[in-house]
């Protein structure tokens, strides 16, 4: 089912809505997935982007599509196949690093909302032009982190976005006192050595911590 530029980024604004932080995973084994989910979402962190950089990730999406309570996307998209494959494993949205015609096409034929990337006031503006208003600062601390941002903002009020790229616990408060930012992505709270070792209870306590950052 189609979806417009519009409803794509109304949708994909709730889903940033739901908390601070939205974990940025990349999980190399499918059989974390279910209880790597579990954990963050337990944690108050239901909104999951599941990188498409690993030969497991597409059984991963699978595994923490039946997790109730996440919401589960696909980041890392690049081509039109990687929308499809997404869409089929049960991502309910995905995010990529920037944005083309050929990506912005593809999700929106297969109905998939999609968090385009955008790390200029022209990128933003190029997408605000066909309907996108809620995108993804990338990479947040590369290109100027929040001072960077909050320039932006100023003559483009109508543009939310989820900055990811750099974001920690220590920078994160910097983003998210912006008013023009819903959430922040994050890797920190699903660290690799804690998810291979299967901490969980560590890893729904950072989720904890994050889901208790608040905006300004």
């Amino acid at each position: 089912m189609r979806i417009t530029p519009k409803e794509a980024s109304l949708r994909t604004c709730e889903i940033c809505a739901l908390a601070p932080v939205m974990p940025v995973l990349v999980v190399e084994d499918a059989a974390h997935a279910r209880p790597l989910a579990e954990a963050l979402v337990a944690g108050g962190l239901p909104a999951l982007e599941v990188t498409l950089r690993t030969g497991a990730a597409l059984d991963v999406i699978r595994e923490m599509a039946q997790v109730k309570g996440g919401v589960v996307g696909a980041g890392t998209l690049i081509t039109p196949k990687d929308a499809e494959a997404a869409k089929e494993a049960g991502a309910q949205f995905g995010v990529s690093p920037g944005a083309t015609d050929y990506l912005l096409d593809a999700c929106e034929s297969i109905g998939l909302p999609l968090l385009p990337g955008a790390a200029t006031a022209t990128e933003a503006m190029r997408l605000l032009a066909r309907g996108y208003g809620m995108l993804k600062f990338f990479p947040a601390e590369a290109s100027g982190g929040a001072p960077a941002l909050k320039a932006i903002g100023a003559p483009l009020p109508q543009i939310s976005f989820c900055p990811t790229g750099g974001i920690t616990p220590a920078n994160a408060g910097s983003y998210l006192n912006l008013g023009n930012v819903v959430c922040a992505g994050g890797s920190w709270v699903a660290p690799k050595d804690l998810v291979q070792s299967g901490s969980w209870s560590a890893i729904k306590e950072l989720a904890r911590e994050a889901s208790a950052l608040s905006k300004g």
